[in-house]
């Protein structure tokens, strides 16, 4: 009986996660848990950090109304996308990397905390929820597909051109605002892209990542996740006006 259970366990490797898989199962699925385990960490740091801002009133207030905030402001912008030339050095080299990493997490947070500091916790709620739940479908969808035999590699060059002119039409918003229906416009677009992202991603964590790339893996799905839900953000809060 516990032979024939095992058969069916998962993550047992008796099967592998799609049908041309040449390596171990097991060395894969603990490759993804992996990831998983860094993003649940990612994810539960900006959560702390994201509600500090917004609860500690003097933090979103010393952001918004004083010169050295605004600087403190950009250069928190400015910390994960720096954070990237080290890494792209350092991300095989342990504990650096996870330093590295956490140092990208927390700068990212605090800036999502200031996004959601004058958002209603209704809003934010309704946006939490959604992104939790398309997050996990997509997931579960995407393994599903790789199990039959489906590739999402053909997305990469259609996502990254509409991300293109995804930051294009948020540089034309940001100079030049066209009201409330192009802000839910934007998040619309914005939404399904990452969407996109999230089954493309998980594709490559199933089928392509290295064992030793689970720095790049755990932050392209992370900011997949946290774009997503800011996305979703803008549609509730526009709405919500």
């Amino acid at each position: 009986m516990w032979n024939h259970q095992r058969k069916y366990d998962v993550e047992g490797g008796a099967t592998p996660l799609y049908p041309t898989m040449l390596e171990s199962p097991q060395l894969r699925w603990a490759f993804i848990r992996k990831i998983y385990s860094i993003i649940t960490i990612q994810l539960l740091a900006t959560v702390a950090v994201a509600a500090t801002v917004v609860y500690v009133r003097p933090i979103s207030t010393f952001f918004s109304s004083t010169g050295a905030g605004l600087a403190l402001y950009i250069l928190l912008i400015l910390t994960p996308f720096i954070t990237m030339i080290p890494l792209s050095c350092y991300y095989q080299r342990h504990p650096v990397n996870l330093l590295l990493l956490g140092i990208f997490t927390i700068s990212f947070a605090f800036a999502i905390g200031l996004t959601c500091a004058y958002t209603s916790g209704k809003v934010i709620l309704e946006a939490a929820a959604l992104t939790a739940v398309v997050v996990v479908s997509l997931t579960l969808y995407t393994f599903w597909a790789a199990k039959r035999g489906h590739d999402f590699s053909f997305l990469g060059p259609f996502l990254f051109g509409a991300l293109i002119v995804l930051l294009i039409f948020g540089l034309i918003q940001a100079f030049f605002p066209m009201g409330r229906a192009s802000v839910m416009v934007y998040g619309c677009l914005a939404s399904i892209i990452f969407c996109g992202y999230i089954v493309y991603d998980t594709d490559n964590l199933i089928k392509r990542y290295s064992y030793d790339e689970y720095i790049w893996a755990s932050i392209a799905l992370y900011l997949d996740i946290i774009n997503l839900f800011l996305s979703l953000l803008s549609i509730f809060r526009a709405a919500d006006n």
